[in-house]
């Protein structure tokens, strides 16, 4: 009697499929959806509770032919739910893409869908040429661009804190402050980190060091959460003036914006400004090691392209690496939240 063949392997499989290609191939679809909602305060028009398609067609401006598909695209998008003809937010959407709340991550969802998006269209261009595609492909600079118009730098300012909120709470966590007296946050924007971590820990003081023109901006964000007490603002350029002095230096999100020589002349102003015993932090959406799994922090790398001359993202080897080249000891790499780690240095 002959044995049944053994199925081949290949076979048990499921067939080919190019589901998968078509979702990341038209994956635009999705992201301008949510964007154009974000625009249009979707979000926020459903924190005061569920409305109905006619109501939101009139408070969102928005033209009957598209109204419906445009919200149950939001349905099916998972951001929007629907029951008995009444759309409300999702647990996540009313939590983060609320305006009135202040957990509204939206900021960077803004600053996607003016500025990233259109430039995003020319990535193709950026990979030939290896140059940014955004304000100085016509000659301009992008921090001239943002820093010189106040409510482009307040909308820039805003997006920071919407990217640098979660790991910015990780970190008032994940880090050991209560070994610390004061620290200072280098490249602070809005002031998310400070604020976050001033909150958490009642006996540190510090502040944000940043651009003259970020002082009013950060001064007002600090003063909302009534911290002016304890956090201030210093003006300066980190290529020009030296670092404020502090226990603890703290770098996110800004590293990447440089290319490698600029990097390294970061790392070594912050050694030169801390104590001995003093910590440097580093936090940034770092790639892993292999290079295989963080799509964000490579995709973020691929946004240095588009909006920077030098700009790249790294892994936390690399940072590690660079870090003990600008005399750091005590060198490790702490996962935060998302596609987010930092990396802690001693001097």
């Amino acid at each position: 009697m002959e044995s049944t063949p053994r199925m081949d392997s290949r076979a048990s499989q499921a067939e080919p499929s190019p589901d998968r290609l078509l979702q990341l191939g038209m994956g635009f679809w999705a992201s301008k959806a949510l964007l154009s909602a974000v625009e249009l305060e979707v979000f926020t028009h459903l924190g005061d509770g569920p409305r109905d398609i006619a109501q939101l067609t009139e408070a969102l401006g928005l033209h009957p032919r598209s109204a419906a598909d445009f919200l149950d695209t939001l349905v099916a998008l998972q951001v929007l739910e629907r029951e008995a003809g009444q759309y409300s937010n999702t647990r996540d959407a009313a939590l983060f893409l609320d305006k009135s709340k202040p957990s509204y991550i939206g900021g960077l969802l803004e600053m996607a869908n003016t500025r990233l998006y259109p430039f995003w269209g020319s990535l193709t261009q950026a990979l030939r040429t290896g140059e940014p595609q955004n304000e100085t492909k016509h000659g301009g600079n992008l921090f001239d661009t943002l820093y010189g118009d106040e409510q482009a730098l307040r909308g820039f300012l805003k997006a920071m804190s919407g990217v640098s909120l979660g790991a910015a709470k990780a970190i008032a966590q994940k880090f050991p402050w209560e070994n610390y007296r004061t620290f200072i946050d280098i490249g602070a924007a809005q002031g998310a980190l400070p604020v976050q971590v001033a909150l958490a820990h009642p006996h540190l003081s510090g502040g944000g060091f940043d651009l003259p023109a970020v002082g009013p901006v950060f001064d007002e964000y600090v003063a909302a959460h009534g911290l002016q007490d304890r956090l201030r603002f210093y003006p300066g350029d980190f290529f020009k003036e030296p670092c404020p002095q502090a226990d603890v230096l703290v770098m996110g999100h800004i590293l990447h914006d440089w290319d490698l020589e600029q990097k390294r002349a970061l790392l070594a102003r912050c050694h030169d400004a801390l104590p001995a015993g003093g910590c440097l932090v580093v936090y940034d959406a770092m790639i892993d090691d292999e290079r295989r799994e963080n799509a964000f922090g490579l995709l973020m790398s691929l946004n240095m392209l588009i909006e920077t001359r030098g700009g790249f993202d790294y892994t936390g080897a690399q940072c590690s690496a660079w870090m003990k080249d600008a005399g750091f000891t005590q060198v490790r790499v702490v996962p935060l939240v998302g596609a987010d780690s930092m990396v802690i240095g001693v001097k």
